[in-house]
């Protein structure tokens, strides 16, 4: 949630109750350190830094949050087994974004306190197993807590995910909507009106494909991967995409990254009204 998920929200979620996570995406180093400050300014509960292992500044990235007194650090799109020991030496809860049992296996011998466990239900970049299917094959491999992700927006799907063993869940697309989201009105309209086959999936050729709503940009992409373009055309076409729809608005030709969940997003609410609705429902649900 690049772009989308920075201070305002964070703080939002975590004052709500949640644990709000600042994706640092590949935003310059002082830009990170900036987000994670104006975050402690309007709130005084924890909140943490998703790191994207791939991005360029990824290693100054990692000494910022612990400079900066960050608990919480999700990482996606790499390996962080080099940061663990100076994560660890600065008391940090390290929790991994995983898309298959083999790599929890790993990031729990690697040291870490908790995986995510994400599905391809999820929008963004994805994996291939379904939430329902990975997250109690994850919870039965490793003795660390299991955070599952991926096509959770209500209190059902928290009742779900709970009865497969999860310990707790990660929640994007709701948020998208949400009164502190940042993210244009026009983005925020397209997740209001989506329905249920309305998430697609772009750059499966590439091997980091990316579960978004339809519009002019997907179907750019379904050209391109069915003349078979090679990898460098299709991430030049995504270039920049993101930004261009939660900034500019751009619903056309932006990325409108969004789980298949999107067409049970039905309206505007605040990050404590989404909280206490989902967890009301769950509580109800499991009595």
């Amino acid at each position: 949630m690049a772009w989308v998920a920075e201070h305002n929200l964070a703080a939002a979620v975590s004052n709500a109750g949640g644990l709000g996570i600042i994706a640092a995406g590949t935003a310059p180093a002082d830009m990170v350190r900036d987000e994670i400050r104006k975050a402690k300014a309007l709130t005084d509960k924890p909140f943490g830094v998703n790191i994207m292992l791939l991005a360029d500044n990824c290693d100054e990235v990692a000494k910022i949050v612990c400079e900066e007194g960050v608990q919480v650090v999700t990482t996606g799109a790499g390996n962080p087994q080099k940061y663990m020991e100076m994560w660890k030496e600065h008391g940090i809860f390290v929790a991994p974004v995983v898309p298959a049992v083999s790599l929890a296996k790993r990031m729990e011998k690697y040291g870490a306190d908790a995986v995510i466990v994400e599905g391809c239900e999820a929008g963004g970049h994805i994996g291939e197993v379904t939430t329902m299917a990975l997250v109690p094959q994850v919870v039965d491999a490793v003795n660390i807590p299991v955070i599952a992700a991926g096509g959770i927006a209500d209190g059902r799907g928290i009742a779900a995910v709970s009865m497969l063993g999860a310990d707790a869940m990660q929640v994007g697309t709701r948020f998208l909507v949400a009164h502190e989201c940042v993210v244009h009105d026009d983005y925020k309209e397209k997740v209001l009106k989506a329905k249920d086959r309305d998430a697609v999936v772009s750059g499966r050729s590439t091997g980091h494909p990316v579960r978004s709503l339809k519009n002019k940009l997907t179907r750019d992409f379904a050209k391109l991967e069915k003349n078979g373009a090679d990898s460098e055309a299709i991430e030049k076409l995504g270039a920049g995409a993101l930004r261009l729809a939660v900034v500019e608005g751009d619903v056309n030709n932006g990325s409108l990254m969004a789980g298949q969940i999107a067409g049970l997003v039905s309206k505007r609410q605040s990050c404590e009204d989404i909280i206490v609705e989902m967890f009301t429902q769950a509580e109800e649900l499991m009595k």
